[in-house]
């Protein structure tokens, strides 16, 4: 009977999809051609700018115009391991207070309209620059859609290898098809001299339409490298993350339900619910989105960062993401109190 309501659930979800997607991105995608790609207001500075041969274009977006101190944190680590930072924010204007501090970090900053979400942020970055340069080696696009770095990523950066592979990312998603997670992905010198990585760059529109983006550019890019014969990797790969929410896992879980609190705790139901989700979802090859179901497993093996939507709206109902913030701060030992801070800003009728 569950089987068969999930089926029904999952029908009537793709339906609603598909009625979304034909009534609103036809009308989306014309705006997108229409409207200018270019949507800089002002850049930093206003002299020529020398990039190394490693950069990071980082898209921010923030509505009051601020950058906090994690993100600046995130952003010395980039420029610590030798990679030059274009900050580039949708925001449309940075307080001077945030301006000030990104100036001692970033060798350049761009701030342009919100217009095409960070794939529009990225693509002009690359325009502007003319990228990738005869002696760039590496291109990193990242964005603030997390929160953290919760550790060190200087450990992160060495491991991208581009003698195993030509384009990484932190995490991977087989969810409509299979592409790297757009918050972090790095370009290595084959796949920034092919010419698939320019053909995508130059027809990437500001479409006002995030589920058009995420279908056409996060996963297309993917897509787009992969048919051009580009080896793309995750540093925590999907098949391992799914692979630790194994039997012992659920043994133990269902071990301590001998204790009668244990039966009747909801912290402990959501729990095993949510791994008997994940077990579920491997036995019927259903994908799951590793940096929401899989929050857990990806913080214990290292990870350094959590999704601020997870946080703020959960739209995957994930069922333990209470526990996020006991293993955030007593078992990876990171500093929580600048996500509290954000979190006191975003919240509605919740607790973190």
């Amino acid at each position: 009977m569950h089987r068969y309501l999930e089926r029904i659930l999952k029908f009537l979800d793709e339906l609603i999809r598909g009625v979304v997607w034909y009534s609103y991105i036809p009308p989306a995608r014309l705006i997108g051609l229409v409207r200018s790609r270019r949507q800089i207001i002002s850049t930093w500075p206003e002299t020529e700018v020398a990039l190394g041969p490693k950069i990071v274009l980082f898209m921010h977006f923030d509505r009051y115009g601020r950058v906090g101190q994690q993100l600046l944190e995130y952003l010395r680590e980039f420029v610590a391991s030798g990679r030059s930072v274009v900050f580039i924010s949708n925001a449309g204007r940075l307080t001077e207070p945030a301006m000030a501090q990104l100036r001692t970090v970033c060798a350049a900053i761009i701030i342009r309209r919100n217009r095409g979400y960070d794939f529009g942020a990225w693509a002009e970055g690359i325009g502007h620059f003319k990228l990738p340069l005869a002696e760039t080696q590496e291109l990193i696009l990242a964005n603030d859609s997390v929160f953290g770095p919760l550790r060190p990523i200087g450990e992160l950066l060495q491991r991208l290898n581009y003698n195993q592979a030509d384009i990484w990312g932190l995490t991977e998603s087989w969810q409509y098809r299979y592409h790297l997670q757009s918050f972090f992905m790095a370009f290595g010198p084959a796949s920034l001299r092919d010419p698939a990585f320019k053909t995508f760059w130059g027809q990437v529109r500001p479409v006002p339409a995030k589920p058009f983006i995420v279908k056409a550019y996060e996963v297309g890019i993917s897509q787009v490298m992969i048919k051009a014969g580009l080896r793309c990797e995750a540093l925590w790969p999907y098949e391992e993350l799914v692979k630790l929410v194994d039997e012992q896992t659920l043994e133990a879980m269902l071990g301590a339900e001998a204790s009668d609190a244990a039966e009747t705790d909801p912290v402990h139901t959501t729990r095993k619910r949510q791994i008997m989700r994940v077990r579920g979802a491997k036995a019927r090859r259903i994908a799951l989105n590793p940096t929401a179901d899989l929050w857990r497993q990806l913080l214990m093996s290292g990870f350094p960062f959590i999704k601020r939507e997870l946080l703020r709206k959960n739209p995957a109902n994930v069922e333990d993401i209470g526990d996020w913030l006991d293993v955030a701060r007593e078992q990876v030992g990171a500093d929580i109190e600048p996500i509290l801070r954000d979190l006191r800003l975003m919240l509605k009728d919740q607790a973190p």
